[in-house]
């Protein structure tokens, strides 16, 4: 089987590094257009082997990319696509059925109640998704309750298919000697109560609320935060005004030292903490969380679907707490009081192996290439705004 999957950006961010890890483990040829920025996590399926094409796109009505996908999904011979990412979504299900290929999958990795990969739902997000899906055979969610989303916005559940976010554990398993080490690349004291945030830096993930938490804190609390993204000035005023800037680590999306050279990945990173704090009230999965419990770490977070979805005692030290930073604070400290624990990864984490993610996923591309084929009658919306 020949795979062709297409994604709106490859900066780093938990859509695109979850199509790394896995075409790491499907047994399939896969190629990868994306849309624009062919960023850091392009550099990685490169270096894994796999062909990544750059569609450049100017803008989100650059109709004039629709014909040059098309082409290169009918030039590629393959035998299903499978898109990511609303844009992609939109545009790649078009250029797909124009190009004959009638296997067609979508995943669905952002949808909120209330907003989509950080854009609000309004009726014409909306409505252009809906009808992009129809051109599609299946619309995998990440979790039952993205399904359940899918569902009220009028996609018919027969349609669609969970098939959970996956991790490898053996990555984000504690390693003591990162912790030491890390710590000290990054100037974190040894003894430091070192709280993580993880995620892209922007204003649903609420970093703010864990900036007013640690001014909360004993001094011996500092903040760890993993990621970029154009909250970053807003927040490390936030930590100015808070008094606490000599206690927060920006990391970066790909940490790099102040002499250049590359810092630690982000499994050192989640050893060098001892609790992550995730105080996002809108999540789709909940990625971070379940790479921070495969690490061994207590998780203290708002909005986690993946554990939602679990029996409690599936993670019995990832607690929910609101999205306060008077909250956080007072859960942080009984924490900090309570001493490190054990650093083993509970069921929860190991409910989302990456292997058998990749398997559900087989079976979706199995279906999706068993189905009768459907006529190529692809409707157009002049004008409207994929954004």
């Amino acid at each position: 089987m020949r795979a062709l999957h297409i994604i709106t950006g490859l900066g780093v961010g938990g859509a695109e590094q979850q199509l790394r890890l896995l075409l790491r483990n499907l047994p399939v040829e896969c190629e990868v257009v994306t849309l624009t920025n062919p960023g850091p996590v392009a550099d990685g399926l490169r270096a894994d082997g796999v062909r990544v094409l750059h569609l450049g796109m100017r803008g989100n009505r650059d109709l004039a990319a629709l014909p040059r996908l098309a082409r290169i999904v009918r030039q590629g011979r393959y035998d299903l696509v499978h898109t990511h990412l609303y844009r992609a979504c939109l545009y790649g299900r078009v250029a797909a059925r124009l190009a004959g290929v009638r296997a067609v999958v979508a995943t669905e990795h952002s949808l909120g109640d209330s907003q989509m990969e950080g854009r609000p739902l309004t009726a014409t997000v909306r409505g252009l998704y809906l009808l992009g899906e129809r051109l599609g055979r299946s619309t995998v969610a990440v979790s039952p309750t993205v399904a359940g989303r899918l569902a009220r916005w009028g996609v018919p559940e027969p349609r669609i298919a969970v098939v959970p976010n996956g991790i490898d554990l053996t990555r984000f398993a504690f390693d003591p000697e990162a912790r030491r080490h890390t710590r000290d690349r990054l100037g974190l004291p040894a003894d430091a109560f070192v709280v993580g945030g993880i995620g892209r830096l922007v204003p649903g993930k609420r970093f703010d609320v864990l900036i007013q938490a640690l001014a909360r804190l004993p001094h011996d609390a500092h903040l760890l935060l993993v990621g970029g993204g154009p909250e970053e000035g807003a927040l490390r005023r936030r930590a100015a005004e808070s008094g606490v800037a000599g206690r927060v680590v920006f990391a970066g999306e790909r940490p790099c030292l102040a002499d250049g050279t590359p810092g630690p990945d982000l499994p050192a990173l989640t050893s060098a903490m001892d609790v992550l704090a995730a105080p996002s009230p809108e999540e789709a999965f909940g990625l971070a969380v379940v790479e921070a419990l495969a690490a061994g770490l207590p998780v203290r977070y708002d909005s986690c679907p993946a554990l939602q979805d679990l029996p409690p005692e599936a993670a019995p030290d990832a607690v929910h707490v609101p999205c306060d930073a008077d909250a956080y604070a007072r859960a942080l400290a009984g924490i900090r009081a309570a001493g490190p624990g054990p650093r083993t990864a509970p069921e929860a984490a190991r409910h989302y192996c990456i292997t058998r993610s990749a398997a559900r996923l087989m079976d979706v591309y199995a279906a999706a290439l068993a189905a009768p084929p459907f006529p190529v009658q692809v409707p157009v919306q002049q004008g409207a705004d994929p954004s």
